[in-house]
């Protein structure tokens, strides 16, 4: 992976290419003085950090005029060393900073502002590897532009819990199922120390065409929901799963959807009320 630094106007989606890059795994850096890419650098390289992103701007100004003589030193160390460069139209930042009621970093008449900004920051423009005009991008399409520039993958993971009902739902999930119509395993006494992870409660609970299919259109209903969820640029999706005590039927969906559900990288976080024999 290459060693990248972010620059560009203030406004034009810096935050959001770094948030891309932090996301696909990158050890990010904002606000670095050029002469500080090369200690930053042995930093890494000391802690074996293969991924690295740095950011300087305008809010650097005061330390820019080493600009030339930090790149040079650092391109001799690092041959993928590489500078992303981002702008946009003066009318466009202009309505983003009206949008989100910032204060531009040289704080005077906004409009002057993109232009000494532009002259400031000129140099850094000029040793880019590549310009993104981010004038008529959303910042999801700027996203994909950044990982297809470095060829990241956009990274999902579906996170699965079980959890009981009478224990309170947990409060940061995306989704919330309650199987409580499943048949419950509590009522046979050889199965109701057990847990939903025992191939027998989880017979019982799917034990019937009506539970068949219950948990069939369940299945799908997630997929949809997480495939979904990945489309629209997120990086994880939580979905708890509930019955009444948490020990038994909850347990067993969970289990049988990272099962199912694998190809979308799959974490079963936590069977946060299942308790196990002795307990």
């Amino acid at each position: 992976m290459p060693f990248v630094v972010v620059s560009g106007l203030s406004g034009s989606g810096k935050s959001t290419a770094l948030r891309t890059l932090e996301d696909a795994g990158f050890f990010i850096t904002d606000n670095l003085p050029p002469e500080l890419w090369g200690a930053m650098h042995d930093l890494v390289t000391a802690r074996s950090l293969k991924c690295v992103a740095i950011s300087t701007d305008a809010r650097t100004r005061d330390f820019l005029g080493a600009l030339e003589t930090s790149y040079t030193r650092l391109s001799r160390r690092r041959e993928d060393l590489r500078v992303l460069f981002l702008e946009a139209h003066s009318d466009v930042l202009l309505k983003r900073y009206n949008f989100t009621r910032r204060e531009h970093p040289l704080g005077e008449n906004l409009m002057v502002d993109f232009a000494r900004e532009r002259d400031l920051l000129a140099p850094l423009r000029a040793i880019a590897d590549t310009v993104i005009d981010t004038t008529d991008l959303s910042a999801k399409e700027l996203a994909e532009r950044v990982r297809g520039l470095f060829r990241l993958e956009n990274s999902f993971t579906l996170r699965l819990m079980s959890f009981g009902f009478k224990h309170a739902p947990p409060r940061d999930a995306d989704m919330v199922l309650d199987v409580r119509s499943l048949p419950n395993p509590y009522y046979n006494p050889a199965l109701r120390p057990k847990t939903g992870l025992d191939a027998g409660v989880a017979r019982y609970a799917f034990g019937d065409e009506a539970a068949e299919q219950f948990y069939t259109e369940l299945r799908d209903f997630v997929r949809v929901a997480a495939e979904r969820a990945r489309a629209a640029g997120r990086h994880g999706y939580t979905v708890a799963v509930g019955c009444t005590g948490g020990q038994h039927r909850s347990v067993a969906v969970a289990a049988r959807l990272a099962q199912d559900l694998e190809d979308l990288n799959v974490n079963v976080m936590d069977h946060r009320d299942m308790k196990v024999d002795g307990e």
